[in-house]
């Protein structure tokens, strides 16, 4: 049986840029793109933290050491600039995969600086 589980994220990025008549895609940072372990012309679903859009495109590269996110083509229609969002892809795995698998979480400032990695989520506790 196979299981699909969060391969990776890019959490709370900014988007800088929306190109309308760019190929449809997501371009970023190639050093963001490398830390996450995503590829070029992956699909990667979008997470508007800012409006709750949701939607499917593919990762191309944006010049390295730029902090380019730039949602192009139909996507530009679902995102302003500023808007925050997280960009994740999922693997296929076997259940024996998955039980040791971990995921590439980064998390992103305003200005898609990296403030850490890692690779668990903190077990979300009941508020009192």
């Amino acid at each position: 049986m196979q299981i699909e589980m969060l391969k990776c994220k890019l959490h709370m990025a900014a988007v800088t840029q929306a190109e309308l008549w760019y190929d449809g895609s997501c371009a970023i940072d190639e050093d963001l793109v490398e830390l996450a372990g995503l590829r070029e012309f992956e699909k990667i679903d979008i997470y508007n933290v800012t409006n709750g859009e949701r939607l499917h495109t593919y990762v191309i590269l944006a010049e390295r050491g730029s902090g380019i996110i730039s949602m192009n083509g139909a996507a530009a229609r679902r995102v302003q600039v500023g808007d925050r969002i997280i960009i994740a892809s999922y693997a296929q795995l076997t259940e024996g995969e998955a039980d040791s698998h971990k995921p590439k979480l980064v998390y992103l400032d305003g200005n898609n600086k990296v403030e850490r990695s890692t690779n668990t989520i903190p077990v979300q506790l009941a508020e009192v």
